[in-house]
């Protein structure tokens, strides 16, 4: 899989494709929880990552500009999601630190 983590037009850009998906997402700041990132653009929650019921499977999802109700989701691999973790960490865009190391220990 290819991936790309960079500041893009005052944001962080987040991309990860292989033959048979693509997620990206742009945002503002990530706020960690204990078992969700969630991605902010603008005071708006516009996509997270989360485990899926308990599995392996890390899943991307994003919302869509319908009020929210309509969302897309795929699998992510944990290695984008570390990386995701480390370049917004550097960059200053993680809501809390304290937070983002729970999340690292129960998730990654």
């Amino acid at each position: 899989m290819e991936t790309t983590i960079v500041e893009q037009n005052g944001r962080m850009l987040a991309r990860v494709e292989g033959d048979d998906r693509v997620f990206e997402v742009s945002f503002d700041t990530i706020e960690p929880t204990d078992v969700t990132l969630r991605f902010i653009r603008d005071d708006n929650r516009v996509g997270s990552i989360y485990n899926d019921d308990g599995t392996n499977r890390t899943m991307a999802r994003l919302t869509t500009a319908r009020d929210g109700a309509d969302f897309i989701s795929v699998e992510v691999p944990k290695e984008f999601v570390a990386d995701l973790l480390v370049a917004a960490s550097e960059a200053g865009r993680v809501s809390d630190d304290t937070a983002l190391e729970g999340y690292r220990l129960r998730m990654l």
